[in-house]
């Protein structure tokens, strides 16, 4: 595939652009020209589609697991044969190296085969009681599901709700972003052709206040999945609570590393520079405060500057290149104003610090070093290729600097020493923690915020728990 492909709405099994005329220009970030245009949804659009996944929802609930899975299976297996076509509408469209944009492409059908074997999971059980009647739990799917997702992932995030929904039995409303269209477009044509029924996937574009706020509020839909910032994800809850609707809230992170004295500074720092560069540090879960013993602060920071400083950047398609733009002008322009505030209140850059010149929307590599404790830097998400690196003297205070902010998504520590690392796992106060690595989310295990980076988990068997009605029976055999 060389060119950017046509993108439109997806509704009731029909490719449509739509009732209207709104729309908006998809851009290569890495060169700042337009691919192609993606269509807004109009309400008679929006309720289109949810009527769609109304009305799909008690056939695919009643298909039942195997027939559900081979379906879904058949789905994955699809998207792994497109993945080199897909992963190249990312890169286009998102910026990410291709090889990087490739493997999320496989990873999302891997959490598809995952999600799709936990459907045939989702056990009731038999409670022991009176002998004349059956004490039972039943597990049903929830209903018709409301999706939103950003554009950081565009394989990854909208298939965490399309898999976790359409495995549990629940069809779906998805808004993805309008920034990142071709991706989940793809994965959409991926279940059409794998023969997914009409309706029980939908997929809109459009203003996202006008198309949440649809949804939301429509009584057809029964739980809500949002993968966002903290203030967008705080409004959507609103809107969940507001009709009573369940929901999961998967929001931002400000992802603090501790380094202990007992590590090794230049393996810690090769493993977070890895991490802080993925996708250009625009990752929920990337590390972002880097808290290190002040014993280990010089040769940590003499290590952590060098391997930032040897990350090739450039356009995603270019080979060797590992790192690349940022997704849009707006969001370079952010992460400058925490790098420019940071130096105005003091703090020094030893390694970037301003856009690059030319076509996209690059930004480099970033270091910075004596970072006061009010620049914004510090409170704020940086979603960027930006490292703030400051001392610590005793565990005590790293936790507490750790701690210190309303975000509670992701945390990493190093250490040689197990009591140390149970240590920092009993403190950290976040759902997603990592020792001696900054890995990132896997399909079988819960993935999940705490505080303010919201609620709910996505991945394992908590994945799927959403999705699914709890019932309790209680059948009585005789009068």
């Amino acid at each position: 595939m060389s060119e950017y492909p046509p993108v439109a709405l997806y509704i009731d099994g029909e490719w449509t652009n739509g009732t209207g005329s709104r729309g908006d220009d998809v851009v290569n970030p890495a060169s700042g020209e337009a691919l192609g245009r993606v269509p807004f949804a109009e309400p008679p659009d929006v309720d289109r589609a949810i009527d769609a996944a109304r009305t799909a929802f008690p056939g695919w609930r009643d298909m039942g697991p195997d027939r559900r899975s081979a379906i879904l299976h058949r789905a994955a297996g699809l998207i792994r044969q497109r993945a080199a076509d897909i992963g190249r509408v990312m890169t286009l469209e998102e910026g990410k190296p291709l090889a990087e944009a490739t493997g999320e492409v496989h990873r999302a059908a891997t959490l598809l085969e995952w999600d799709c074997e936990e459907g045939r999971r989702a056990y009731g059980r038999i409670i022991p009681t009176d002998p004349s009647q059956i004490l039972s739990v039943r597990q049903t799917p929830v209903g018709p599901v409301g999706a939103f997702v950003p554009w950081n992932f565009p394989a990854g995030g909208p298939m965490r709700k399309i898999a976790a929904a359409l495995a549990a039995g629940c069809s779906i409303v998805i808004k993805p972003s309008e920034e990142v269209p071709g991706t989940v477009c793809s994965l959409a044509q991926a279940f059409a052709d794998a023969g997914l029924p009409a309706g029980v996937l939908n997929v809109l574009f459009g203003v996202p206040d006008e198309i949440s706020r649809r949804v939301i509020a429509s009584p057809a839909i029964r739980f809500v999945a949002f993968t966002g910032s903290v203030p967008v994800g705080k409004h959507i809850a609103g809107l969940a609570a507001a009709s009573m609707k369940p929901a999961i809230m998967e929001l931002g992170g400000h992802a603090p590393v501790i380094v202990c004295a007992d590590a090794d500074p230049v393996a810690a720092a090769r493993a977070c520079v890895q991490a802080k560069v993925i996708n250009a540090g625009q990752v929920c879960t990337s590390p972002s405060r880097f808290l290190v013993h002040q014993s280990l602060l010089p040769a940590f920071s003499d290590a952590f500057v060098a391997a930032m400083r040897a990350i090739k950047m450039g356009d995603g398609l270019d080979d060797g290149v590992q790192m690349g733009p940022m997704v849009s002008e707006r969001r370079r322009t952010g992460v400058h104003r925490l790098v420019a505030d940071a130096v105005s209140r003091g703090a020094r850059v030893v390694l970037g610090g301003e856009p690059t010149p030319g076509p996209g929307f690059f930004y480099p590599p970033t270091v910075l070093v004596d970072v006061p404790a009010d620049a914004a830097l510090l409170h704020e998400e940086p979603f960027g290729p930006v490292a703030p690196i400051s001392g610590f003297a005793g565990i005590d205070e790293a936790l507490a600097l750790a701690n210190a902010l309303p975000y509670g998504l992701a945390a990493y520590g190093f250490t040689e020493s197990a009591a140390t690392a149970e240590r920092l796992i009993a403190g950290f106060e976040a759902g997603i923690l990592s020792i001696n690595h900054c890995g990132g989310s896997v399909p079988q295990a819960p993935s999940g915020g705490v505080k303010d980076s919201g609620y709910g988990r996505e991945g394992g068997h908590e994945g799927l728990a959403g999705y699914l009605v709890t019932k309790r029976v209680s059948h009585r055999l005789s009068a």
